[in-house]
């Protein structure tokens, strides 16, 4: 739901962040308390006349106008507790608390704090008599030439003196004259520090740090570092002065070491903390913390920030910074220039009008309004000593700076005062005469490091047994005897996604090809039988863009997550020259192991009369796409244009970049029951090359093309292209991604269980090849490419006599199912046991409970129910026995607990013992017990899930036989994380089902699974 956000403050800083805000679509209004002229009815946002210092009065605002966040911009209510205030009462806000604010409000406090942390800094000491502080200066070893209010002075309270004469006047102006007020009753002295000044900000949720792109800010007020002191003048970022190295070091010594020790002193960092830094011959070294973003630094970061602020700042405060790395635009230069009234930073004229502010958005600059005030009868006029914040991104500093000023000139108000050299030191760095760099030969280590921080926590996600997917090393290791083989062999598979490369990079969407890459390398494997284990991946381009690297290689993730493999390192190039701007290729590497005796095909088993059983495909999936781009140019169609195929609402690109379906999940348990004989990846070569491949010489694949749903997408393109049959065939896989061959005993049983989750159909048969004869033939595939959309698959006997259909004598297991509520998965197994190729009868529901809402489905269901209502009996005891006779009245033969809510006793379990399942709203062995949702979001994993598993005695410990994973969103509530479990367990549930009752899975003795080769049907 679209949230209401409250930004406080009125300044420069807050007209940023409103406006990045306002960008979110999980934003639908931010409010401004007080604001100013640029917040005022401006879209999205508009002002509010809350009062911000009434924590009571403003709490209560919130609740009543359905504000879900609150952000706060300057530092005083901060230091004020304002973020305690409102989180006490139940209002989230987004800040430190005011005893994490200290390290801004208490000077003297935050020089402690970093000498006890070893955090480095200036020499320095703090005095309450001014008489002490001048003999310190005076007497000191350094140059103790800096002078600090201890209190918060809004950035002003800092005195850089000459020599110690001036030092000691700037003591007795702040202590005895009150130059800023009760800020500064206790002064700190500090060495004068030698180097460039920088300010580092980062996003802290109290234990991982994020760090933004360094700033610089100019704090005189005019050109050449001339004038007075004032709130800032400009910024612009990033710093090149600052290396990634060095910011490293800074991540390292200065942002995390803080963050770390104010948890250890029991105060935990979460908000935005601005370390202003020096960069000495000796390191960095802190000069002063901020407990917020720094004004004009926010102006010129917020631009540049790729991510949704909102998502961050809620990843921050749900301590979720780990999960999901900030990002920021690559290649851009940010500069803001500070437009002052004629007189600041002393006194100065209020109420003067301003103009030319609609021609410098025209000119693709922001302006952030800071001391604005609207004009009665319309207009904007000044109203403060800092006016406006003229922003302007390009990519490069000199180029950004430029635009700054041409846009300053645009604007206009009487005695407006500016500088014209914002970055001066950096444009002067970068102009100095330096050798070659290897960035400079086009390849940017920098970003490679950059890319790397952002896919470490993406492939840590994807560890399994036998590998922790680390990266890093220079290579990665897998334990096969942790993963459980015996005696395995490895089988390794390589591949690519082909030119649907440039379907995705000239569409813009890069996230669906990991699926792609994964796909057709771990669908490769899987045909020998093996289990995918880990997947390198290939990444080389021309120019690094870590934006789109990441969002290909966050989807290779979570396709391995899918896959059931760990991401176990890979290789990034970037290679000048040899790819134009955009362009990009991947390759994928999957290794997994089948034990010796499981290996496929198993060609000396294969006979004559065996069946075909065809998986859906999702459409092309990764194969032809040389032609489909041919016949695309040829339509006239651009990949923006609505698709004459796919879904509604499609674009053209959106339905060819359909991602490859990745098997493993659906086939292993088939393929580890030993029923299936072989298994042809439908890829490149299509079924006519594919299939053969799987198959003894002397048989042939006789294949009905009525029997399958062919997508529309092949209609399509064999009418624009005008293909052959033949082309058709040989190219691309006609609806079907894999082949499987079984025998017919087998067929139904495992065509059950693939049905369960996903589309199958058998497709046709094995029959003898003569000599010089063609290895596929294809049954009816014009008719069905035409008429396949709106015609069902043929369910009938095949043309060749196999017959495949529906044994009358098959029976089915006779199960019971015991609920306490509203026996929501319990509809979704009616549903699986109403289908005629399900192996299992459900012929009664008990409830613990009277009319509740299950029994009521049962009953329009036809089935039977029974209420064994456990507060009538005196003991558990008597209540399961209850249970075991209504069970043996009804010949059960599985008992499925969906939402039961009793303990049942161990001589119940142990009775029952492998003839009862359970679901469970957790990937056990992960978070068993209650409240399992509302561990894994405490406990910040980045996915859970769904466990149907046997009945044991111990709570959640059976024998796992489903489970499907659930990733966790950045915004999930407990509420939203329970429903999209439950909508995972209505698939799982009735898999589990399917598996147990056809015989394809059973416990033993000790506890464990067998997959049975011979299970009914």
């Amino acid at each position: 739901m679209a949230e209401c956000v409250l930004v406080i403050g009125g300044g420069g800083r807050e007209h940023a962040l409103a406006w990045r805000l306002a960008q979110s679509p999980h934003v639908q209004q931010v409010l401004v308390a007080p604001g100013n002229a640029g917040t005022a009815n401006n879209g999205k946002i508009s002002n509010s006349e809350v009062s911000v210092s009434n924590h009571v009065i403003l709490a209560q605002y919130c609740k009543d106008h359905n504000v879900g966040l609150v952000v706060v911009g300057p530092e005083v209510p901060l230091a004020a507790g304002i973020v305690d205030d409102l989180m006490a009462a139940g209002v989230l806000c987004f800040g430190p608390s005011a005893k994490a604010a200290q390290l801004e409000a208490s000077k003297s406090f935050s020089k402690s704090f970093m000498d006890r942390h070893n955090i480095p800094t200036a020499r320095w000491s703090s005095f309450t008599d001014p008489e002490d502080a001048c003999r310190y200066i005076r007497g000191a070893e350094f140059p103790a030439l800096v002078v600090k209010a201890s209190g918060l002075a809004a950035g002003k309270g800092v005195v850089v003196a000459r020599d110690k004469h001036e030092a000691c006047q700037a003591v007795l102006d702040i202590m005895k004259d009150k130059a800023f007020g009760s800020a500064g009753e206790t002064v700190v002295v500090e060495e004068l520090l030698e180097g460039e000044e920088v300010s580092c900000l980062c996003f802290s949720d109290g234990v991982t740090v994020s760090p933004m792109p360094p700033a610089q800010d100019h704090k005189r007020l005019l050109d050449g570092d001339q004038g007075p002191n004032t709130g800032g003048m400009g910024a612009y970022c990033p710093t090149p002065q600052v290396s990634e190295e060095v910011l490293q070091e800074i991540k390292r010594s200065v942002l995390q070491k803080t963050v770390d020790g104010m948890r250890e002193e029991g105060t935990p960092y979460v908000g935005v903390l601005y370390a202003g830094l020096m960069l000495t011959t000796e390191g960095p070294k802190v000069l002063e913390f901020n407990c917020r973003f720094g004004d004009p630094e926010c102006q010129v970061l917020m631009p540049l920030l790729e991510s949704d602020l909102y998502e961050v700042l809620m990843k921050t405060l749900q301590t979720e910074l780990s999960l999901s790395p900030v990002q920021w635009l690559q290649d851009s230069a940010a500069v803001t220039v500070v437009m002052a009234s004629g007189g600041y930073p002393a006194s100065y004229k209020k109420g003067l009008e301003i103009t030319g502010l609609s021609q410098v958005s025209e000119m693709g600059i922001q302006v952030f309004h800071a001391g604005t005030a609207l004009k009665e009868g319309g207009g904007v006029m000044t109203s403060g000593g800092r006016v406006l914040t003229v922003t302007a991104v390009r990519p490069t500093l000199e180029s950004a700076l430029r635009s700054a000023n041409e846009g300053v000139t645009l604007i206009s108000f009487p005695d407006a005062i500016y500088r014209r050299d914002i970055g001066h030191r950096a444009i002067a760095y970068l102009n100095h005469s330096r050798g070659l760099t290897y960035k400079d030969s086009g390849v940017d280590i920098a970003a490679g490091n950059r890319l790397v921080d952002l896919i470490k926590p993406l492939a840590k996600a994807t560890a399994r047994p036998g590998c922790n997917a680390e990266l890093g090393g220079f290579a990665g290791l897998f334990d096969l005897k942790a993963a459980g083989f015996t005696d395995p062999i490895l089988v390794s598979g390589t591949d690519g996604v082909g030119t649907k490369l440039k379907v995705a990079q000239a569409s813009g969407v890069h996230g669906s090809l990991g699926q792609d890459l994964v796909a057709m390398c771990v669908n490769d494997v899987l045909a020998q039988g093996a289990e995918p284990l880990f997947f390198l991946d290939y990444f080389s381009c021309g120019r690094l863009d870590v934006r789109v690297a990441s969002s290909v290689i966050a989807g290779i993730a979570d396709a391995c997550q899918t896959a059931g493999c760990a991401l176990l390192g890979g290789e990034t190039a970037e290679m000048p020259g040899v790819y134009g701007p955009g362009e990009y290729d991947l390759a994928g590497f999957c290794v997994g192991a089948v034990e010796r005796g499981a290996v496929l095909p198993r060609l000396k088993d294969i006979a004559e009369g065996d069946l075909l059983i065809g998986v859906a495909s999702s459409g092309l999936h990764s194969n032809g796409f040389s032609l489909v781009r041919q016949i695309l140019q040829r339509s006239g169609l651009r990949l923006d244009s609505p698709a004459p195929f796919g879904r509604p609402g499609q674009t053209v690109g959106e339905a060819l970049l359909t991602p490859t379906k990745i098997y493993s999940r659906l086939l292993q348990p088939i393929l580890r029951s030993g029923a299936v004989k072989a298994y042809a990846h439908i890829t490149g070569g299509g079924l006519l090359e594919n299939i053969p491949r799987v198959l003894p010489p002397e048989l042939a694949a006789e294949l009905d093309a009525c029997r399958w749903r062919i997508p529309p997408v092949f209609w399509w393109l064999q009418q624009e292209g005008g293909l052959s049959l033949d082309e058709m065939s040989r190219t691309f896989n006609c609806g079907l991604g894999a082949v499987l061959v079984v025998s017919k005993p087998d067929a139904q049983r495992v065509l059950r269980l693939l049905q369960a989750q996903e589309e199958a159909w058998i497709v046709g048969s094995l029959a003898h090849r003569p000599p010089g004869a063609a290895a596929v033939l294809i049954r009816n595939l014009e008719r069905s490419i035409k008429d396949s959309p709106s015609r069902p698959p043929d369910t009938g006997a095949l043309q060749n006599g196999a017959d495949h259909g529906e044994q009358a004598s098959r029976r089915r297991t006779r199960v019971a199912v015991l609920i306490s509520g509203t026996g929501t998965n319990l509809q979704a197994l009616m549903e699986q046991a109403k289908k005629p190729s399900s192996s299992a009868e459900i012929v009664l529901v008990i409830s613990n409970r009277p009319a509740v809402a299950g029994l009521k489905r049962a009953a329009l269901a036809g089935i039977q129910t029974r209420v064994v209502d456990h507060k009538l009996y005196g003991s558990r005891a008597e209540f399961d026995g209850t249970i075991d006779k209504v069970l043996e009245e009804f010949g059960v033969e599985l008992v499925c607990l969906a939402g039961f809510m009793r303990i049942l006793t161990g001589n119940f379990v142990k009775k029952w013992s492998g003839k009862m399942l359970n679901i469970h709203p957790s990937l056990l062995p992960s978070f068993r017990g209650v409240n399992a949702q509302k561990q894994a979001l405490q406990a910040g994993v980045r996915v859970t899930g769904c466990t149907v598993h046997f009945v044991a005695e111990e709570v959640d410990a059976g024998a796992i036989v489903v489970q499907e994973a659930v990733p966790i969103l950045v915004t999930d509530t407990e509420d939203s994380l329970s429903e999209r479990i439950r909508e995972a367990e209505h698939h799982a549930f009735p898999a589990a089902l399917e598996l147990v009752a056809s015989g394809a899975v059973k416990l033993r003795d000790d506890g464990r699974i067998v997959w049975s080769q011979s299970a009914q049907g």
